[in-house]
């Protein structure tokens, strides 16, 4: 079975599914891993009629820590507020920081076929929801900080409360510290050191610590979230998931402190970028908004659902993973629908891939696609409907489009010159590197060539079987076709390249070879 329906098998009765984003910038497309991961068991715990909740929150009263890229000089002076109450960027209409930031990563939601309902820790905290596990907490801080200490190492002092007010003075929750509570109120300071990121105010007093007026650390939210809503599934990546990290904490504090069973843990692992272009220090490439303007949602899907969820992501932009990752893609689809021997776990994954269920269709090469947008005389959707042999229906049509987008996405943000696909005019000037033995093949295919068919399948089997029959090896045959044509050493499938050409050109191109 495919991991999500092995975890289903364990799970009885009603479920609430909880995950939560602090939107302090653009977000980041490792989230994403999290909200796939429990929109799949959302689908799965559907499926078999169990029933389930899928809730999604915005963590925005946590306070501003870091400045999003390139923005300093609006969102500095804001450091230490709380996300709700800070401005957003000029030119957005969007009501402040959180709500500028968590529109984009919904809309991904969206896009990827993820529903959720959404709640903002504003809306809980001001409501008084959080009354009662506040003063709970707060009455219990003594075994707040005995679990800090045993579980994690980390030592409080006999005067730290977990909750942080917002500081009257100066509106900043990152800089206070409640000291002492006596059932109504908390004493507190705005202190100018506390953290390295922001400096308090410097002013003290006493507040009521309900209806809005501060928050729980986050390991203490996560306890307060679950026993308010109440929550029974849960997963968090894997630097809070370690023994002693955040998570354990979590726990320990429900346990002790409300009596209650942690929800299921779903750990899972990060979501790796291996291509230096995608970098979230440079602002280029790494959120979520970028990942799905270039990758197709299903694909997207696909990627994020088919490891283990202790299993990394290691994704990288360049060609070779590229290429692999669609190719993959298109293997699972043509198994599910057209070969009787695929195992269910890999049907499985496909279905859950999708977005909506849309049956059989033909979806088109993503290899040849990008070489087909790079060359502007051809009718894109006309060489997809001859290779095809018919019309494209509505449904192949539309993910052709979303093809074509990611093509030219990868073309303009991660491909090398070397990756793109040039028809060069002129022979190469690498073309003098060529070997004798290349030469000769392709001086052999000039021969051949005016009498072989101009189509993609017999235009391949050509160019193999010369090779075969001089005999050279096959993938310096074809090395020597791609540097000739493309000044590369590998491209599109090369029967699909000549195809795409004229007879006369590339006849010619091989004969310029002494």
């Amino acid at each position: 079975m495919l991991w999500c329906d092995q975890l289903a098998q364990k799970i009885e009765g009603s479920q609430t599914i909880n995950d939560s984003k602090t939107p302090s910038g653009r977000v980041h497309v490792g989230a994403l891993r999290g909200v796939i991961i429990h929109d799949v068991m959302f689908r799965v715990l559907k499926e078999r009629g169990v029933p389930v909740r899928y809730i999604y929150g915005v963590d925005d009263y946590d306070p501003v820590d870091e400045i999003p890229y390139g923005q300093r000089e609006h969102f500095e002076k804001y450091l230490g507020a709380p996300l709700c109450n800070t401005p957003p960027p000029a030119g957005s209409d969007a009501t402040d920081m959180a709500e500028h930031f968590i529109r984009e990563f919904f809309q991904v939601f969206e896009e990827l076929g993820v529903k959720v309902e959404t709640y903002r820790m504003r809306d809980i905290y001001r409501s008084g929801k959080f009354n009662g596990p506040i003063d709970t907490i707060l009455r219990n801080a003594d075994k707040v900080r005995r679990i800090y200490k045993e579980v994690s190492g980390a030592e409080r002092p006999d005067t730290w409360f977990p909750f942080q007010v917002i500081c009257e003075k100066c509106g900043r929750i990152g800089t206070t510290e409640v000291t002492a509570y006596d059932g109504k109120e908390v004493t507190y300071a705005c202190r100018p050191d506390l953290v390295k990121w922001a400096r308090g105010c410097g002013y003290a007093g006493k507040v009521s610590p309900f209806d809005g007026r501060g928050k729980l650390p986050w390991k203490l939210e996560w306890p307060a979230k679950w026993t308010t809503f109440p929550v029974t599934i849960e997963g968090a990546g894997k630097d809070h998931s370690t023994k002693g990290g955040s998570r354990d904490v979590s726990e320990h504090c429900l346990r002790e402190i409300f009596g209650t069973k942690p929800p299921m843990n779903i750990p899972y692992e990060f979501f790796l970028v291996g291509g230096a272009k995608m970098s979230s220090s440079r602002g280029v490439g790494a959120s979520a908004r970028d990942m799905a303007n270039f990758l197709p949602p299903e694909v997207l899907r696909f990627l994020m659902t088919k490891p283990q969820p202790k299993h990394p992501v290691n994704f990288s932009p360049d060609e070779i993973y590229i290429t692999k990752l669609f190719n993959e893609f298109d293997r699972y689809h043509w198994r599910t629908y057209h070969d009787p021997k695929t195992l269910e776990p890999d049907k499985r994954l496909y279905l859950l891939s999708e977005i909506a269920p849309e049956g059989d269709f033909q979806d088109a090469n993503f290899q040849l696609v990008v070489t087909l947008v790079q060359m502007p005389h051809l009718n894109l959707v006309a060489e997809i409907e001859k290779r095809k042999g018919s019309k494209l229906t509505d449904v192949e049509l539309k993910h052709l489009n979303r093809r074509i987008q990611s093509a030219k996405y990868w073309l303009e943000n991660y491909a090398t010159e070397e990756e793109k696909t040039k028809l060069q005019e002129t022979l190469p000037a690498r073309a003098a590197q060529l070997t004798a033995e290349q030469r000769a093949y392709l001086l052999k295919l000039a021969e051949v060539l005016p009498a072989t068919p101009w189509d993609d399948e017999t235009l391949q089997a050509k160019l193999f079987e010369v090779a075969k029959a001089m005999p050279m090896e096959v993938p310096l045959a074809f090395k020597a076709v791609y540097r000739v044509l493309l000044d590369r050493e590998s491209g599109p499938k090369a029967g699909n390249l000549l195809a795409f050409l004229k007879p006369e050109f590339v006849i010619n191109r091989f004969n310029e070879l002494k």
